[in-house]
């Protein structure tokens, strides 16, 4: 699946479709504000021109007079404060955008002549209270700056981006929505979460190009897409936020940075639970770009370990056995399972246990309890600046699963014991803190690996002392038998 062949991601919800509709059949008094003298002859003539040309005439009217008609629109927003009025005004240059998208070209002609950007008469409006005018005016900037000559950039780009992650963080989310200012009371939770697609759907259009890709990763944005799919959205968001992160893998640098978020086992846990063709189709097209667009090997294989380590492997064989009328699907699964497979082949336990650790999901997987495995590989948690002795520490911060904390801290005294000079190291990572806060956590399995973890850091020989405990366990056994 190319990005020509995705589903235009500038559709709008069924909500704003409905009011648009809805707005559209309310035409203007425009005289009563010409005679109010809040509008000019010139911008009252024009736009009654153009509100009842069809199609064709309307693009008679653009080619012709196309800086009148951005003048007049924009005119007509900045002197009416009626919201009735403010949103048909809106809904007449989205129409005009969408119909024919080389449109923009107009308020971008405009905006240099006025010496302003072509958003700058629209970012303003997403401060307002009523959403149906909000979200227009957001639907038009992703527009003019997806379609048009000009990237926005700068302190444009960073409000509008910090616009949309507070609204797909929003309580929106939890279907409690903002109450409007045109008297319309709180909106049901279907209404909320259908506006906050709409925000989806701005930047799955503003994501087609590659510039915005970076400043989106810049601005934290991956982060705001796992937390919207990790709180149990509704399966036409996680499509959205999934086609952003496929957008977001077609650029090879950003694959790179990629590796930082927790993308595979977010994407792997809905693939699990998906019941929507769509979804499963998007998710695969992620999993694809990432092991295909990804310049370095090393970069390909840890993405494919963090799919076998969170099984999507045997995701992929179950998906192989059922029919599909989209090739694109059939294709992705034979491209993944023939690249996992290959990885399989070269997966050495290191590799393993990287990969867990890396996926954030630590469970007792055997490689934990190897003495071999220890041996071989404590000194190597060293590698690139203490990546996973960091990742360690950082699990035994934030993590609220008792499994993962206990497993955390039996590595971290595996470490040491194995690695004497690493005791200092944890110490630095203020590991050996966490360890020991854990000793009094409410989980019996947490507190016991917690103690042997303290242990194994404040002794010099671990074996010297297990046989030192032995040697008095033997000692005090006779005297035990011999008291009975």
């Amino acid at each position: 699946m190319d990005i020509r062949g995705a589903v235009d991601a500038a559709v709008p919800t069924n909500i704003i479709a409905a009011k648009a509709a809805e707005v559209r059949a309310n035409l203007v008094n425009w005289q009563s504000y010409l005679q109010s003298q809040m509008i000019s002859v010139e911008d009252c003539e024009f736009i009654k021109k153009f509100e009842v040309a069809n199609s064709e005439e309307k693009q008679v009217i653009l080619t012709n007079e196309g800086h009148q008609c951005a003048k007049t629109f924009l005119n007509l927003m900045a002197h009416i404060s009626k919201e009735q009025t403010v949103q048909y005004i809106l809904t007449l240059i989205d129409d005009t955008l969408q119909e024919n998208h080389q449109r923009v070209n107009i308020f971008f002609d405009y905006a240099k002549k006025t010496k302003n950007t072509a958003w700058s008469y629209f970012l303003p409006m997403l401060n307002r209270q009523d959403l149906f005018t909000v979200h227009m005016a957001a639907r038009i900037i992703a527009k003019l700056a997806a379609w048009g000559r000009d990237l926005m950039e700068g302190s444009d780009l960073n409000y509008y981006f910090n616009w949309i992650k507070s609204q797909l963080s929003s309580q929106n989310l939890h279907g409690t929505g903002p109450e409007t200012g045109s008297g319309a009371g709180t909106i049901s939770p279907s209404e909320s979460s259908q506006y906050v697609q709409c925000v989806a759907g701005c930047l799955q259009l503003m994501l087609r190009v590659n510039e915005y890709r970076f400043a989106w990763v810049e601005a934290d944005g991956v982060n705001c897409i796992t937390a919207v799919l990790s709180n149990k959205c509704g399966f036409q968001l996680q499509y959205q936020m999934i086609f952003c992160v496929w957008l977001l893998a077609f650029s090879p640098q950003l694959c790179e940075q990629l590796r930082r978020y927790n993308v595979v086992p977010a994407l792997s846990d809905i693939l699990q639970e998906s019941v929507k063709e769509k979804v499963t189709r998007i998710i695969l097209a992620a999993f694809r770009n990432l092991l295909e667009k990804s310049a370095e090997r090393e970069t390909r294989q840890e993405y494919a370990l963090a799919m076998i380590q969170c099984k999507v492997l045997k995701q992929l064989e179950n998906l192989e056995q059922q029919k599909y009328d989209d090739e694109d699907i059939t294709e992705d699964i034979k491209f993944l399972l023939e690249r996992l497979g290959e990885s399989v082949q070269d997966l050495s336990s290191f590799d393993e246990y990287s990969s867990e650790l890396k996926s954030g999901r630590l469970e007792w997987s055997p490689v934990h309890k190897s003495e071999k495995f220890w041996r071989e590989n404590a000194v190597r948690l060293n590698e690139k600046n203490y990546e996973l002795l960091k990742i360690l520490t950082r699990l035994l911060e934030v993590s609220d699963d008792p499994q993962v904390i206990a497993v955390a801290a039996h590595d971290i005294g595996e470490y040491v014991r194995h690695y004497p000079r690493g005791k200092r190291v944890i110490e630095q990572l203020g590991g050996k803190q966490l360890v020991m806060n854990h000793m009094h956590h409410e989980d019996q399995l947490v507190r016991y690996n917690a103690l042997l973890a303290v242990q194994k850091l404040m002794v010099h020989n671990w074996e010297y002392l297990g046989r030192q405990l032995q040697s008095s366990d033997q000692q005090q056994a006779p005297a035990v038998a011999a008291r009975s």
